[in-house]
């Protein structure tokens, strides 16, 4: 390749990391640039712009409220049910095989404690299914010698519940990207050929990619088998399940404890609207559909979305993200002590948001593809950008936006029609807002039992830190993202930092 050439493909790749950093601060900038230059007409334009979404986020915030409680009734259905009891039904008829599938485990580690471990695995080996039809696999460095220990007590402990217990030991290889992306391709690759040489059918094994803090429902396996069973496309398909991080909500600070609950209820929210639904986190799918995508990538840091558009580009319109109507449940962040545990959850948020990188991943394909229809990659595409953009831009547009206006432009903040705005613009803030009445209803009947020590007056009055959610989330939700877009903007790429357990 020409060296004109090769600097001009670096050209185009380092400007579309750099564009969504941009259009970040561009749009967050905006009411303010827009009135310093155009004045009075430029803060009208703002202020107007402003009302408009202040009105479309009351109705947004009505059908968030709608969707969590959707979802909510859903996740106490299912959860009930016994699904082994119904596969095993299924099977007598003659119909389908829901016992067909086997379930692997895989769990990549580092650093965690075996007490954080004996809780997952005590979860997969206890769960409604039988244990002929479970497969566990850890995955350490080869060099985590600790973690070696971990495994082999787990193995003695638990191994002769399940039909088969490794232990995968990652070389790190040359030129990746140390974390779980990293680790899960290898140790994918490492399952599919000890799998293959045993003379398991791949497409019986459903894999699921569990994070090692992670408990699974006691239903999850048999949930899976049945519905994967009586799916016509269950060869392009990712199951996700509901995460809620409630394992320690009581043992966390306030501020992350608010963290861990509005993140349950947003992702309860995503699945209440198929369409915008992607991998996050821990999810299942067989492993002949992980080794047709190519495995994780690992040279990246989000593995979940990552391995979504990989797989979105193999199958094209066949693929498609399946909402399991469980809760699969999660730590919040937990450190050594209460700074370090605020600084965890602040990386973590970070290293979500910075899925972001995933928009140059999708920008350098999207006409690669012509197979898959033009409408379903814009609309996706547009699902994944705009996604990022909303997570720092609609919070500060919602508290700040028609504020700004005024503070830069004098004439405008004297005028009637300033005033009247500004009045309005709070009220329907007000509304919106009220809306966490509606959160804190949803979170009381989900949340596991408050600790017995607690005295009466604690265990009413901590409901009302969840109305410090504004301020919270601008810290440790916004603020974490804008640094993600804005490291993309300047090249200053993340490292992955593994969340401290205890």
């Amino acid at each position: 390749m020409p060296a004109w050439e090769q600097a001009l493909r670096q050209f185009g790749a380092r400007f579309f990391e750099a564009a969504p950093g941009l259009v970040t601060w561009i749009l967050l900038l905006a009411p303010a640039w827009i009135p310093i230059i155009f004045h009075s007409t430029g803060a009208l334009f703002v202020a107007s712009v402003v009302l408009v979404f202040d009105a479309y986020w009351v109705l947004r915030a009505i059908g968030v409220v709608t969707g969590v409680y959707g979802s909510m009734l859903k996740l106490r259905r299912d959860g009930k049910r016994d699904w082994l009891a119904l596969c095993r039904e299924e099977a007598a008829q003659g119909r389908l095989d829901p016992l067909q599938f086997l379930h692997l485990s895989v769990i990549p580690t580092y650093t965690e404690p075996y007490h954080v471990l004996e809780r997952t695995v005590q979860a997969i080996v206890d769960s409604n299914y039988p244990d002929e039809l479970k497969l566990i696999g850890i995955i350490t460095r080869e060099t985590d010698k600790p973690g070696w220990e971990n495994v082999a007590r787990l193995k003695e402990k638990f191994g002769g519940r399940v039909r088969g217990f490794y232990h995968i030991k990652d070389p790190l290889e040359p030129g990746i990207v140390v974390g779980k992306s990293a680790a899960m391709n290898w140790g994918g690759r490492w399952m599919v050929r000890v799998l293959t040489e045993e003379g398991f059918d791949l497409s019986k094994v459903l894999i699921t990619d569990l994070d090692s803090d992670y408990r699974v429902h006691p239903e999850y396996f048999g949930w899976i088998s049945w519905h994967h069973a009586h799916e016509p496309l269950r060869d392009y398909v990712i199951w996700q399940p509901v995460p809620l991080f409630h394992n320690n909500i009581w043992q966390v600070p306030m501020a992350v404890r608010i963290m861990s609950a509005s993140t349950s209820q947003w992702q309860m929210f995503l699945h209440s609207r198929p369409h915008r639904l992607v991998a996050f986190s821990s999810y299942t799918c067989s492993l002949d559909f992980v080794h047709k995508v190519g495995y994780w990538d690992k040279d990246v840091i989000p593995e979940d979305s990552r391995f979504y558009w990989k797989a979105f580009f193999t199958f094209g319109k066949k693929f498609s993200v399946k909402s399991v109507w469980l809760p699969i449940y999660g730590d919040s962040p937990q450190a050594r002590d209460y700074a370090a545990t605020h600084v965890s959850q602040y990386n973590q948020i970070k290293r979500w948001a910075w899925g972001i990188t995933d928009v140059p991943y999708v920008l350098a394909r999207f006409f690669q593809h012509p197979e898959i229809p033009l409408w379903l990659r814009f609309r996706r595409f547009m699902n994944l950008f705009l996604n990022h953009l909303n997570w720092i831009f609609l919070p500060m547009l919602l508290l700040f936006g028609f504020s700004v206006p005024i503070w830069v432009s004098t004439d405008f903040s004297l005028t009637d029609l300033g005033q009247t705005l500004w009045g309005i613009s709070g009220v329907l803030l007000g509304v919106t807002l009220s809306t966490v009445l509606f959160f804190l209803y949803f979170e009381i009947r989900m949340l596991p039992p408050k600790p017995a020590e607690w005295p009466m007056a604690k265990k009413v009055l901590i409901y009302l830190e969840y109305f410090m959610y504004p301020i919270v989330g601008i810290v440790l939700s916004v603020l974490p993202a804008l640094e993600a877009h804005t490291r993309l903007l300047f090249g200053r790429y993340l490292e992955y930092r593994v969340t401290e357990k205890v």
